[in-house]
């Protein structure tokens, strides 16, 4: 038992995870939705200052609760989770120091690790759910194919790693249409 696990219930955490999932899927659905329905100015200069904040606090809850199921739990991770890992970890460093500097172009890189995480986590969430998709993808002694948990009856570990992605991209690409972002001509409307 880790030296944490009678803190707190690892149920209630997976239910504070699981609920946060949901949260962050409504947020990508009400970003796409305004995109969707050209409201996207009105996101943009509501929340386009705070989007690498908010996508910070994102990867800053998404990197916990990694920590906290696998060192406290004991959720062994699986190959395809260590690749999630690898995406999600470094945007918090990245993301922390791009809140300091000012950096408004983060939107570029942070993009590029979250687009990456969402595909292996929609790809580890699949295996979850069909298990021979998984064969050659992780090592026998541990299956990407484990489930853990299931809360709500759908949200598990690869989903959760899949919401947090999702929304980082969706702020961090709301950050990058901010007019007072940093941007190249591509996004301006301009020939490149």
């Amino acid at each position: 038992m880790g030296r944490w696990s009678g803190v707190i219930a690892t149920e209630t955490v997976i239910r504070f995870y699981g609920i946060l999932g949901l949260v962050a899927n409504a947020a990508v659905a009400g970003l796409v939705f305004a995109w969707l329905v050209g409201r996207h100015d009105r996101v943009v200069a509501a929340i386009g200052p705070w989007t690498t904040a908010a996508a910070l606090i994102v990867a800053t809850l998404a990197t916990v609760g990694s920590l906290y199921f696998s060192e406290v739990a004991h959720f062994e991770p699986c190959r395809l989770c260590w690749f999630q890992r690898i995406a999600m970890y470094p945007l918090v460093a990245i993301l922390g120091v791009a809140l300091v500097t000012g950096d408004r172009g983060v939107w570029r890189y942070g993009l590029v690790l979250a687009s990456v995480g969402a595909v292996i986590a929609t790809w580890h969430y699949a295996i979850e759910w069909v298990p021979s998709l998984g064969t050659g993808a992780c090592d026998a002694a541990m299956p990407c194919s484990v489930v853990w948990f299931r809360e709500f009856g759908f949200v598990s570990l690869p989903y959760l790693a899949l919401s947090a992605f999702l929304l980082i991209a969706g702020l961090l690409w709301v950050g990058a249409h901010d007019p007072d972002a940093e941007r190249p001509a591509i996004l301006q409307g301009e020939p490149a």
